[in-house]
């Protein structure tokens, strides 16, 4: 019984909500493992686009049949998954043959540079669920009503998943407010994955 968070993290935005996002799964007594999808970038453009690479295991697709459910940390690309995440779903196509996924939950959390895409990165994302057969659940509003509607400050995320807004030159890291709405998430999403387990 474990949860997989799958991410691609280039400055490592997502790596810090992934983190925070594993404690909030663990809540319910779950493991939980963290990956990252293959860097299809050399290591020169890495380092011309200031990236800081993650130190996670590979997911490859024995992952992908290995774990029961999955939350995707995916950073926003104009307003859609990047090249790392696509390239990594095209790879499933035996999987999406035999079925290999079909019923899997699958969430997912965000960052984008200026808070435009969120939405729409997630449910681009949703597309490629679909067709593996694999159930979306959304963060909902339940119990982040408040900190997803306050107006008082910067944040990511929506109904649909966590996020951050990493700023144009990457350099906002993740605030408190939407660290606990990524770990509500995680614990809001162990315990459905829980109980349907059970």
């Amino acid at each position: 019984m474990a949860i997989a968070i799958i991410l691609y993290s280039l400055h490592e935005h997502i790596a810090a909500l992934a983190e925070i996002e594993k404690e909030g799964v663990e809540l319910n007594g779950i493991q939980c493992d963290i990956f990252q999808v293959p860097e299809t970038f050399d290591a020169d453009t890495v380092k011309e686009l200031g990236g800081k690479p993650t130190n996670y295991p590979i997911a490859n697709r024995e992952v992908l049949e290995k774990y029961d459910a999955f939350l995707l940390g995916i950073p926003t690309r104009f307003g859609n998954m990047p090249a790392q995440w696509s390239a990594f779903w095209d790879a499933t196509n035996t999987l999406w043959i035999k079925g290999s996924l079909h019923g899997k939950l699958a969430g997912v959390f965000v960052c984008t540079g200026s808070g435009g895409g969120n939405e729409n990165t997630i449910a681009s994302a949703v597309t490629t669920l679909v067709h593996h057969g694999m159930i979306y659940v959304p963060l909902g509003y339940y119990n982040v009503m408040k900190k997803l509607s306050r107006m008082d400050k910067v944040k990511g995320g929506g109904p649909w998943g966590a996020g951050t807004i990493s700023g144009p030159e990457g350099e906002r890291e993740p605030s408190l407010i939407e660290k606990k709405i990524a770990r509500e998430q995680g614990r809001k999403f162990g315990k459905i994955y829980w109980k349907t387990t059970h």
